[in-house]
């Protein structure tokens, strides 16, 4: 059994949005190509509370990029973005989503970031993806989504961690990059764990 599972194609991410991918917008086709392919869609969404302690704006003297210590964790700051209830964090419209979508939120707890849509940032808390594919049967997960370098590729190496065997659609991915090249180390990154690249 397999479910494909999109990551994050929220407004805040695509371009126009808070935390702007380039070409971001560019996944949505794709994503609708593969969703007929699958019984079983997931979404994650970027969840935070207004406040959520990721965002530069919490901090003194602090800009988007900066590294920080978030209660014992390394925290790079973002722009305030998919603040719940906030149209940035509603899923692109032209995403044609079957009605039996599973939508699992991410990143709800004030304190600590969750890019990946299994587990938090330090494994504290988990979102119970990995427990509703498993009660499913799913054994192979299919993922793409926004952005590359961050969720998409934490949600990869979770998946494999959890045991999934796991595909990753590159050209349903599009990377931050913070840094230049940022997304063809992660997924290079994501193959070394074990994924696999289509």
């Amino acid at each position: 059994m397999k479910a494909l599972i999109l990551v994050d194609i929220q407004y805040d991410f695509i371009p126009g949005g808070a935390l702007a991918v380039t070409d971001g917008d560019k996944v949505v086709s794709v994503a609708n190509e593969w969703m007929p392919k699958f019984e079983h869609v997931i979404a994650t969404q970027d969840w935070h509370p207004a406040g959520h302690q990721s965002f530069a704006s919490e901090h003194a003297g602090k800009n988007p990029g900066d590294l920080v210590d978030l209660h014992g964790l390394p925290q790079i700051l973002w722009p305030d973005h998919c603040v719940q209830g906030s149209h940035g964090a509603e899923f692109v419209e032209e995403l044609e989503f079957p009605p039996n979508l599973e939508v699992f939120q991410k990143g709800t707890n004030p304190e600590i970031d969750s890019y990946s849509g299994f587990w938090d940032n330090g494994r504290r808390a988990n979102t119970g993806l990995g427990d509703y594919l498993k009660k499913l049967g799913i054994t192979q997960v299919w993922v793409m989504g926004l952005a590359t370098d961050y969720c998409v590729k934490f949600t990869v190496l979770d998946a494999v961690s959890e045991g999934f065997e796991t595909f990753v659609i590159r050209d349903g991915c599009r990377g931050v990059n913070l840094s230049a090249g940022d997304d063809q180390k992660a997924f290079e990154e994501m193959e070394r764990a074990g994924a696999t690249l289509v």
